[in-house]
């Protein structure tokens, strides 16, 4: 790119807006200033970007003039109030909250998926950032829907402690060690014990008996495949790991594909890795995942149940593809073709 941006990231000092950081300098994002924002209880806080140390600064409604593009991770709440007025300075929004989702005017964009939806961004200027456990989900189904249909996906997952925050990655940390040591462990961020354990239950509980999470994937899905004819139905459950999301996908297809062309198809796909040889114990784990900014995928085969049947298995890093490396990817798509 010839061009250079001046780039705001908000909730700089949280898990997603560190690694958000990171991205930029990773993936060589021409930025020309770079501003982090963060509450007032971070004010003094330095962060390292290409060898310099930048300084926190206050989030506020100003924080945005001049700016070109600003990341956002700073909660729904914040953006909710925040991101309009960034929109209202001539400031882009990559928003990686909930809280622009689902409205109409607001692209949800997975770039391997559906890039062409980010020149809708100039409606609200604002772009949402896609749940984590969709985006891993959609980057391996996109290309099996755009070949054969899918009628039905039935997904069950099992997420990381990071996706609720470093809070919830020292929980798990500190109960472990508590419980190996034999010692009285302390419950804060989740409503059980979450060392050696599993949780069915990730956001609060809804009226239909499903949670919101899972009900992110069944709306946020049908948006990026912009296909609401598509039935899902989702099970989210948080387990003891730190990072990498995981999920049992089972598909059934609008016209037959067998697994060999379901490999050969993902094998070509942008982003998605294909590791399915269970003869030498090759699938995908978290432990692989981590760090990574590919889709992982394995155990691929036929639902024998029914007549166009596949299941899969799907692993992807959720503090990096599932939230800062996608959103990043997104200012992208918008430096290159739009700004």
């Amino acid at each position: 790119m010839s061009k250079s941006f001046s780039v705001a990231v908000a909730g700089a000092t949280g898990a997603v807006g560190n690694q958000m950081i990171k991205c930029l300098e990773e993936r060589e994002f021409p930025v020309k200033s770079l501003k982090l924002l963060a509450s007032r209880r971070s004010i003094g806080r330095k962060i390292s970007f290409r060898g310099e140390l930048t300084e926190v600064e206050v989030l506020e409604e100003s924080s945005f003039k001049g700016i070109d593009i600003a990341l956002f991770s700073a909660g729904g709440d914040t953006s909710r109030r925040f991101a309009p007025y960034a929109a209202a300075d001539g400031c882009v929004v990559v928003d990686n909250s909930s809280a622009w989702r689902m409205d109409p005017e607001v692209p949800l964009v997975v770039p391997e998926v559906n890039p062409h939806s980010v020149a809708r961004y100039t409606n609200k200027g604002i772009i949402a950032n896609p749940n984590c456990s969709t985006i891993q989900m959609v980057v391996v189904l996109g290309p099996i829907h755009k070949r054969v249909g899918i009628r039905r996906i039935v997904v069950s997952t099992y997420q990381a402690v990071s996706g609720t925050g470093k809070k919830a990655i020292d929980e798990l940390l500190d109960q472990t060690r508590a419980m190996i040591n034999f010692l009285e462990y302390q419950v804060r961020v989740y409503p059980h014990r979450i060392a050696f354990n599993c949780l069915p239950h990730i956001d609060a509980f809804l009226e239909n008996g499903y949670t919101k999470e899972e009900m992110k994937m069944v709306n946020e899905t049908r948006k990026i495949l912009e296909d609401p004819s598509i039935g899902i139905t989702a099970t989210t459950v948080r387990v003891p790991i730190f990072f990498g999301h995981s999920e049992s996908v089972n598909i059934e297809t609008k016209e037959h594909i067998s697994p060999e062309e379901v490999r050969m198809l993902l094998d070509k796909a942008p982003g998605v890795k294909v590791m399915d040889d269970p003869k030498n114990n090759l699938y995908p784990m978290p432990l692989q995942a981590a760090g990574k900014d590919e889709t992982f995928v394995g155990r691929i085969r036929a639902d024998e149940s029914i007549q166009n049947g596949i299941n899969l298995w799907i692993v992807a890093d959720n503090v990096r593809k599932g939230a800062a490396t996608n959103a990043v990817q997104i200012a992208e798509i918008l430096a290159r073709d739009y700004l």
